[in-house]
Parts: structure tokens; C-alpha cells; sequence
């Protein structure tokens, strides 16, 4: 076990004078967030359609990017569920 932190970032083959962010633990993404953020905003361009006559260019404009976004959670959904770093 190493006797500092500075020893478990440099073995951990990060520099915390490159990434000073490694001091003090935080260094990752937010998946959570970024499955929340996902949904939420194709919920937010879905709903953008309700209420007033729409065109088809921003039905196009709406629903395609809404499409991504659950695409998108959809497939980190199902890389985390078969990541090997379980």
C-alpha cells in the first residue's frame, strides 16, 4: 500500500501535476446524469409538439434529435450492462 496519495496517482499512471483532480478523488464522468439529461430533454423536444399545429419540418427538427438522445441512453444503458468492468 503506498504511504501517500501523490504514490497512488503516479502508480495509477496519472500525474496529479498534469490533473490536479486526482488529489482529492474526484476523476470520472456522471452516467447517471448524463441518462437523465438524455431523456429529459428528448421528453422536453416530444412535448414541444403538443399544442399548436406543427409542420413537418419541425416535427422532423424535434422528433429525429429526441430519437438520438434515446439512442444514445439506450446505448450506454446496454454497454454498462455488458462492461466487463462490472
Amino acid at each position: 500500500m503506498a504511504s501517500n496519495m501523490r504514490e497512488v496517482a503516479v502508480r495509477s499512471g496519472v500525474d496529479p501535476a498534469e490533473e490536479p483532480s486526482v488529489d482529492w478523488g474526484w476523476h470520472g464522468r456522471f452516467p447517471k446524469g448524463i441518462k437523465i439529461a438524455g431523456i429529459s430533454t428528448a421528453v422536453a423536444l416530444l412535448l414541444m409538439l403538443i399544442g399548436h399545429e406543427t409542420s413537418w419540418t419541425e416535427r422532423l427538427w424535434m422528433g429525429i434529435p429526441a430519437l438520438i438522445c434515446l439512442l444514445g441512453v439506450g446505448y450506454l444503458v446496454l454497454r454498462q450492462r455488458h462492461s466487463w468492468r462490472n
